[in-house]
């Protein structure tokens, strides 16, 4: 019995020391297997599968995680979609586009709606496939990154978007492939870079963007759009190429960016005869630029459009700020509530500029352009109703209605060849109510200061200008009076 109780002990002693050695051994152990585990790549199957689970509470989709390789010759688009698909479903997530890396990607559509707080964050390259043969026959030529039906997207970062637009300019069918601007056969869709679908609360901010084959951004049916301290640039001969072009869209903001899609050249009086200039100082220099390069708008405004605000914008070499071309094959449009001020526009065919066709209908008005520097601008100040992409254009009696149109301390330098002020209003339907305050624009050659011109412009200077607008007629005209003029 007294041999059998030590046993007892012995044994309770054992087990106790025995569990208190194998314990952190036991640790240890799950230790290694929660390491091995935490460093496993996660697979992600096609949604709806839940995304892969991130150590923090705001979710890093990296999309070399998915299999993106970055090689700039790889095609990364499956990689991208299922990382946007993953990141789309996730509270504050960011989709990353890492550094070092260029992404090539195909014609693709990124919908949503997301969860809230969902960042595109672009630190590295993202480019399409090389040009109208390398494009898949199957993929839309028209677009290239389209985001549809997005609630609250930041698109940030310090990469660069490179649209490689050079051989879709170069296509026999582009503006200055043919004789004198003419255009040859052949097909000529061309993608827009990124565009915005049926969208909310955006924000595009810190993105460089270049060389797209034709406009570099484009908001569609969108609101609430915040676009800050971007650089877009495009070179000579590509066509198309706006800036950025929004449409049937509300409560914009585009602040603080540099937008070039042109390009300047300084010419001597000897270069001058071959573009078919005449300089009479021998030793002259001249402002000019490059008539062969079809360029576009640093910003384009057009039919649908209201609440804009643009400020702190240096644009050009480029065709200006626009709104329109709006009204074209007689349709309605409607423009209101455009502002534009503390801004630069520089060696630009135009500085801003209205333009609608004949036969259009509906109206712009409550545009207000103030604190503008021009540099060697060739139509500083421009309204066109009568535009027109050929001569064979017909006269028609309908117009867009332009009205209640201010321009403030617009003051710098303007291209000789065309008059600093162009007000060339429809004959049926007058512009009324343009106000000029505070607006001073001298020749950036020359002495010889020349008169603004007037067509059927009715408003008033509130101030001196130089040069003096004598020409604007004053008081409402009877047609506007009399007629019953369709308006928004």
């Amino acid at each position: 019995m007294e041999l059998a109780r030590v046993f007892l002990l012995v044994l309770v002693f054992c087990i106790s020391s025995c569990s208190s050695f194998l314990l952190p051994a036991q640790g240890s152990l799950q230790n290694h297997i929660n390491r091995k585990l935490g460093h496993r790549v996660s697979f992600i199957s096609q949604p709806p599968s839940p995304p892969p689970e991130s150590n923090s509470n705001d979710a890093v989709f990296d999309v070399l995680s998915f299999g993106a390789i970055g090689d700039g010759v790889t095609d990364d688009t499956p990689a991208f979609k299922m990382a946007w698909d993953a990141a789309c479903q996730a509270e504050s997530a960011t989709l990353l586009v890492p550094n070092g890396y260029s992404f090539m990607i195909q014609s693709t559509i990124f919908t949503g709606p997301c969860e809230n707080g969902f960042v595109f964050q672009i630190e590295g390259t993202l480019m399409p496939p090389d040009g109208p043969d390398a494009w898949p026959k199957n993929n839309s030529r028209r677009q290239w990154l389209v985001f549809y039906r997005i609630n609250g997207l930041t698109m940030q970062g310090g990469g660069l978007i490179d649209g490689r637009g050079e051989k879709w300019w170069n296509l026999p069918c582009k503006p200055h492939k043919g004789v004198n601007g003419t255009t040859l056969p052949g097909p000529c869709d061309s993608p827009v870079a990124l565009r915005f679908f049926l969208s909310s609360n955006l924000t595009i901010q810190g993105l460089a963007i270049r060389n797209s084959p034709q406009f570099h951004f484009r908001f569609d049916n969108c609101r609430n759009v915040y676009v800050d301290t971007i650089t877009i640039r495009a070179p000579s001969l590509s066509p198309n190429t706006d800036g950025i072009h929004i449409e049937n869209t509300d409560s914009v903001r585009i602040y603080n960016s540099l937008i070039s899609n042109g390009m300047f050249r300084v010419l001597t009086s000897s270069e001058a005869p071959s573009l078919g200039l005449s300089i009479h100082q021998p030793n002259e220099y001249i402002y000019i630029y490059i008539n062969l390069t079809p360029g576009d708008d640093c910003i384009s405004i057009g039919s649908g459009c209201y609440d804009v605000d643009i400020n702190n914008i240096t644009c050009g070499p480029s065709h200006g700020i626009s709104i329109g071309s709006l009204g074209n094959r007689n349709s309605r449009a409607c423009v209101s509530n455009i502002t534009l001020s503390n801004s630069v526009i520089k060696h630009s065919d135009n500085g801003v500029r209205i333009k609608t066709w004949q036969g259009g209908s509906g109206s712009v008005s409550g545009v207000k352009f103030s604190n503008i520097h021009m540099d060697a601008v060739r139509n500083p100040i421009i309204i066109d109703q009568f535009y027109c992409l050929s001569r064979a254009c017909a006269n028609q009696t309908s117009a867009v209605y332009v009205s209640d149109i201010s321009y403030t301390n617009i003051k710098g330098t303007y291209d000789v060849r065309s008059p600093p002020m162009h007000f060339a209003c429809s004959d049926s339907v007058p512009c009324t109510n343009l106000t000029l305050s505070d607006v001073e624009l001298l020749p950036a050659q020359g002495e010889i200061v020349l008169d603004p011109f007037c067509w059927n412009a009715y408003g008033a200077s509130e101030t001196l200008t130089i040069p003096p607008v004598f020409c604007l007629l004053d008081g409402v005209p009877r047609s506007v009076l009399e007629n019953d003029i369709e308006q928004c």
